[in-house]
């Protein structure tokens, strides 16, 4: 079957935003960008978890969206990040993003307030209907407090601008649904179940761990699209420490931000709620980019 997101296979990065003394650092979110333009990394996706959405204005997100896109100046494709709770708020954002040459808008179940299934169709109805762009639904029921059934998502799929779906369940069984029963490209919302994901007709990944090595996770998804299932192997492999502790050591992005500040591409300066690693935490994180080859 061909997948109405296949434009979007292979490696998406959802990349950080970077604060320096508790702003928004514009020039080393530029070189964020250019770093992985130059790795090959086929779409960037701003202001998601990783890039800290929660604790960003309006008007910061909206601006660090904008910079993002007119950086990337169509040498790979940006799929901002856009979801809400408040579908008015939802609808804002992406049409905001559209308006600034987005190619695609990735959106969050709407989180806390738990709406029924229905609830949750008609909220990327309503965006469907609002919008031109591609939609990429991003179902992650451990952060939203509650699953998008397989099959509202294959409902969905009716609307022509509905094409993905970031799975960050952890269930292969609900991925199997959605693929069995609809076109949707279905990307990986955990870097150590890609290859996994791939396995069952997954086409890749929105990536973590792709803000400090994009290209063995292109190589990752490269060699599993060739049937090269043995180097992939080797490369899921040799990724999956570096990916366990990524986004199990601490919550996501308290961990990326720790390692991009110890490789020296980042400040790893975050902003409230959010805390830096416990010294026994980042004691492990270094063993581990150590062991990894990157300090």
């Amino acid at each position: 079957m061909s997948r109405k997101g296949s434009a979007y296979a292979a490696l998406s990065v959802a990349i950080v935003t970077p604060f320096r003394d508790g702003e928004v650092d514009y020039p080393c979110l530029k070189k964020q960008v250019e770093f992985q333009i130059a790795a090959g990394t086929r779409c960037l996706v701003p202001v998601g978890t990783t890039g800290e959405s929660p604790t960003l204005s309006h008007d910061e997100h909206e601006k660090v969206i904008a910079e993002v896109i007119q950086v990337a100046a169509g040498r790979c494709k940006v799929m901002a990040g856009t979801g809400s709770n408040s579908t008015a708020e939802a609808l804002r954002l992406t049409k905001r993003a559209a308006r600034d040459g987005a190619d695609a808008a990735l959106i969050v179940t709407p989180y806390y307030n738990k709406p029924t299934q229905e609830g949750f169709y008609q909220h990327y109805k309503a965006l469907s209907e609002a919008v031109e762009i591609p939609l990429c639904i991003y179902n992650i029921p451990g952060r939203s407090a509650k699953n998008m059934e397989p099959s509202t998502i294959c409902r969905l799929a009716e609307f022509d601008n509905i094409i993905m779906v970031k799975e960050a369940t952890g269930s292969l069984d609900q991925a199997s649904q959605i693929l069995n029963a609809s076109n949707l490209t279905v990307l990986s919302g955990d870097d150590s179940l890609t290859l996994p994901l791939m396995s069952i007709g997954g086409e890749g990944v929105i990536s973590v761990v792709g803000n400090i090595v994009p290209k063995d996770m292109i190589a990752l998804c490269e060699a599993f699209a060739a049937g090269k299932t043995e180097e992939a192997c080797r490369l899921h492999h040799k990724l999956f420490h570096l990916c366990r502790d990524l986004l199990g050591l601490s919550t996501n992005p308290i961990p990326i931000k720790s390692a991009m500040r110890l490789l020296g591409r980042d400040t790893g300066e975050m902003r409230l709620p959010m805390t830096q690693l416990e010294p026994d935490e980042e004691r492990k994180l270094k063993q581990t980019l150590t062991n990894y080859g990157l300090l």
